[in-house]
This record gives structure tokens, C-alpha cells and sequence, in this order.
């Protein structure tokens, strides 16, 4: 049986207590206690209401639920139907129109498009994964899923098969053509990217030189201590980001002229952080563990140890990623996924 704390009239199970006492609170400046005392006064103010809406409710479906049993042998009539839902007011009359402004709406939510993801958050090692999916790399998403068809010569492999990964460069440069395309030629056919006058330009194996057709679609780079050679260039494609890695003493980088090591893409831009339809967290013990990790990921601090292929690696919330901007000065991105919880238990009776 569960141990509890009896405190404001509430009995806590205590794994939740020692939570919000020994883990949540200190740093805070809120007291523990004061927190189950609040919550003892919402749920005297709102339990009643609360139970007063499933009463209606349950009363509502049960008039509808006669309703289908007395006209169960009769053609169905939508308006006689409709005057029904409203005279037991199910239906109530549209209101008149209503403007509303929202403020200060993250931009993952608010202007950019770009993949959801839904993870238990009682899993730490998935949450994490969730919220450093934000960036992608697109060299092994390719190689390693069937996007690229195992056809001619490109399977896959327990050892790196190059012709695979040829196939893996056609369908990138065909991506960078279409989503940051040059002045000039092909993606495919650039030996050097540079920065010149806080534009890209790139040298073609033609002997040409070609810039971004859209020169507002570089935002950002890095580049070595004398700013001879780029290490990073960041591009930008309807509010999503692609960054091209370079190092031209990498296997990868030496299999294409630009040098790419990794092209990293922008991807999960949000997370819901599930605690409803991924994973029912019920009981105290169940709460504990979501709220645990949901405080670890808020704080910025959660961490697990995963044995990957004999080996114990950490994993760990990633970092913002800092650039020069393209005009000057330094360019901060978010390393995370921008982070949702969903709780569950807004009409459920339990202990």
C-alpha cells in the first residue's frame, strides 16, 4: 500500500512528496509545503465544478442516448436531430465574429513549419533523442534507411560501401540545387565554398564561380583562426536551416570535391514530451518518473548511460550552435527541440 503525507487536507503519496521537496523546490525559492497548499485551495475551488461538468455531461449522453433508442426504427431526420441537440443544449447558436491576438509565440509554433515529434517522456533515453533531433544528420539518414534504394552496387552493409554513398551525394546536391540553388551550375560540381564580401561564392571544378541565387539564404559560417578556410556554412530555406560540415582529411570529405563532411539539417523543430498516449503515467510512482525526467529536461541537466555495441556512452541534451553571422557579429540557433508536455488525468478519478 502506498505511504502517504497528510498535508492542507490532501493525503500525497510519498515518492511525489520527497519529488517536489528534495528535487523540484530547492533553487526555487518556493517552499514544499506551500506548493501542496496551493494545490490543496485549486482543487477545493475547481473539484466541484469539475464534477459538476461530468454530471452534466453524463446527463447530456444519456438524453442522447434515449433519443437513438426511441427513433431507432424511424428515418433519420437531421433537423428534427439538430432542434434536439440544441433544446437539450448540446447545440448552442454561433456567436458573433471575435478577433484574438496572440504574443510572444515561439516561432517553432508561430511562422516555421517543420516536423513534430511525440516521445514518452518517461523514457529518458527517447526524450532525449526527441529534443537533440532538432538537427539531423542527412548523410546518415540516407545511407541508413531505404530512401536510397539497394540497387546497383549500393547496399547496405556491415562495412561503408562508397557506392552507396555516392548515390547517398547525388540525392544531396539534388536537395541543395532545389533548396539553396547557385547562380550557376550544380552543387555537386563546387570544390571550395568561401566567404567573400559576406557572400558565398563557390568555385566550380568547371573554373567558374557561382554565388547563392537568393543571397539572403546565407545566414551564418565558421571558419578557421585566419579565416582562410570554412569549417561550417549555414544556409537557410523557408526558416529551416542546413549546415555543411567540412573537413577534408574525414573519409567522407574526401569523397566529394567540396570537402563535405556532414550536411546537418533542422528537422524536429518540436516535441511533444508525452505523459497521455505514448505512455499512461497513473499512480504515484508512474508521476514521479515522468516528472523526474520533464524537471531534468526543464533544468537542462538529464542524462542517461546506453551500451551501444559494447560500449557505455552518455546522452545528454545537446547544445545551442553558435555561427559568425553572414553580416558580422554571432549567431546563436537552438541545439533542442522547442519542448511540449501533455498531461493526462483531466477527467479521470484515480488516487
Amino acid at each position: 500500500m502506498t505511504e502517504r503525507v497528510t498535508l492542507a487536507g490532501l493525503a500525497i503519496a510519498k515518492p511525489m512528496y520527497d519529488l517536489v521537496h528534495d528535487e523540484i523546490c530547492p533553487g526555487t525559492g518556493i517552499d514544499a509545503d506551500h506548493v501542496w497548499r496551493a494545490f490543496a485551495d485549486i482543487l477545493r475551488d475547481l473539484m466541484p465544478k469539475n464534477h459538476a461538468l461530468l454530471a452534466r455531461r453524463d446527463a447530456m449522453q444519456a438524453q442522447i442516448d434515449r433519443w437513438h433508442r426511441e427513433h431507432k426504427d424511424a428515418a433519420f431526420d437531421l433537423a428534427a436531430y439538430k432542434r434536439f441537440l440544441a433544446d437539450i443544449g448540446y447545440l448552442v447558436p454561433e456567436g458573433e465574429d471575435f478577433h484574438i491576438i496572440t504574443r510572444h509565440v515561439d516561432p517553432e509554433i508561430a511562422k516555421v513549419s517543420g516536423p513534430q515529434l511525440v516521445v514518452p517522456v518517461n523514457n529518458a533515453r527517447y526524450a532525449l533523442n526527441a529534443c537533440n533531433a532538432r538537427w539531423g544528420n542527412l548523410f546518415d539518414a540516407l545511407y541508413g534507411t531505404d530512401a536510397i534504394p539497394e540497387t546497383d552496387g549500393a547496399e547496405r552493409g556491415k562495412s561503408f560501401n562508397p557506392n552507396r554513398f555516392a548515390k547517398v551525394l547525388e540525392y544531396c546536391y539534388d536537395m541543395l540545387d532545389q533548396a539553396v540553388p547557385l547562380t550557376r551550375g550544380s552543387h555537386a560540381e563546387v570544390q571550395r565554398y568561401r566567404v567573400e564580401g559576406g557572400a558565398v561564392v563557390a568555385d566550380l571544378t568547371t573554373g567558374d564561380s557561382a554565388g547563392l541565387a537568393h543571397l539572403e539564404q546565407f545566414v551564418g559560417y565558421l571558419a578557421d583562426q585566419d579565416d582562410e578556410h570554412l569549417l561550417v556554412l549555414l544556409l537557410c530555406n523557408h526558416g529551416l536551416h542546413i549546415e555543411l560540415e567540412f573537413d577534408r582529411t574525414y573519409y567522407l570529405g574526401q569523397l566529394n570535391p567540396a570537402g563535405i563532411k556532414y550536411i546537418w539539417m533542422e528537422a524536429a523543430l518540436t516535441t511533444i514530451q508525452d505523459c497521455e498516449d505514448s505512455v499512461a503515467a497513473v499512480d504515484g510512482d508512474d508521476k514521479v518518473q515522468v516528472y523526474r525526467n520533464w524537471l531534468g529536461l526543464m533544468k537542462g541537466d538529464l542524462s542517461v548511460n546506453v551500451a551501444k555495441q559494447g560500449k557505455t556512452i552518455t546522452r545528454a541534451l545537446g547544445s545551442d550552435r553558435h555561427y559568425t553571422a553572414a553580416q558580422g557579429g554571432e549567431l546563436i540557433l537552438p541545439g533542442r527541440s522547442l519542448m511540449l508536455v501533455r498531461n493526462v488525468g483531466h477527467l479521470m478519478t484515480t488516487d
